[in-house]
């Protein structure tokens, strides 16, 4: 049986939802530690640049959308998941596919963009704390997204 064609609204939903609510959490994090490194190690010559105000409310943004975002990727996840459960056939829904080559590309692409970046300021001798701090958090999520969802393709052969 064909599943790719019995794809429902509430299909398209779910996965869009999740899918939304994974780049928007990531996104949150990146952002949060960015201006948590921002606090902890300020960068003295730019200090007059930006202001702590302005830090502070960037972090309350990305506590606020990770307090309300991130529970509806878990959520909508887990209720994915246990349709899954019910009909594993719709592992091989078109939209979920889609969503994660797409999403892994996307991994891929951060993951090698910021790698080129590291390079790049490593052989210019400007590598500081702040700055492997930064790359190491875009690298870590992005190296997370992409592994977990390499390896739900792999575990259950989605083709």
């Amino acid at each position: 049986m064909d599943t790719q064609h019995k794809t429902s609204p509430k299909d398209v939903f779910l996965h869009l939802l999740a899918i939304v609510a994974l780049y928007f959490s990531a996104g949150s994090f990146i952002t949060l530690i960015f201006q948590l490194v921002n606090v902890w190690i300020p960068d003295l010559v730019a200090e007059h640049f930006y202001s702590l105000q302005g830090v502070y409310q960037a972090i309350r943004w990305s506590i606020s959308v990770l307090a309300v975002v991130f529970p509806v990727y878990i959520l909508t996840s887990w209720f994915l998941n246990r349709g899954y459960l019910a009909n594993p056939s719709k592992r091989n829904l078109w939209i979920r596919k889609w969503l994660i080559y797409f999403t892994l590309f996307v991994s891929a692409i951060i993951i090698i963009g910021d790698l080129v970046f590291l390079m790049n300021n490593l052989l210019g001798g400007e590598l500081t704390i702040r700055f492997l701090l930064k790359v190491l958090t875009v690298l870590f999520v992005a190296s997370s997204v992409f592994s977990y969802y390499f390896w739900d393709l792999r575990r259950h052969k989605v083709e």
